[in-house]
């Protein structure tokens, strides 16, 4: 549990400074940072797939931010505690 919120946190943190430097830098790059689609996926997944559908009107940037950061933490803690669950469980079945 400790792993999966710290990996939770990090990875919310990493979030959060790739989506500051991308806004910052969209307009000097043209584009998107490299790796910005990938970095936040896990956020993107929660607005496009949970979000959106509960709020089909348009939010101010704030809110839409919170949403995202809140849906990287809990994707990535969620998964981080899926797969080390499954590798306890195996490391577990093969010790025998």
């Amino acid at each position: 549990m400790r792993v999966a919120l710290s990996v939770g946190i990090i990875a919310t943190v990493i979030a959060l400074v790739v989506f500051t430097a991308n806004w910052h830098l969209f307009d000097y790059l043209g584009q998107p940072l490299p790796g910005y689609q990938l970095l936040l996926w896990p956020g993107n997944l929660s607005l496009v797939y949970l979000w959106h559908p509960i709020f089909t009107e348009e939010l101010a940037f704030w809110p839409k931010l919170a949403l995202l950061l809140f849906g990287q933490f809990v994707i990535v803690a969620a998964m981080t505690m899926t797969i080390g669950t499954i590798l306890i469980k195996l490391r577990r079945r093969y010790q025998r």
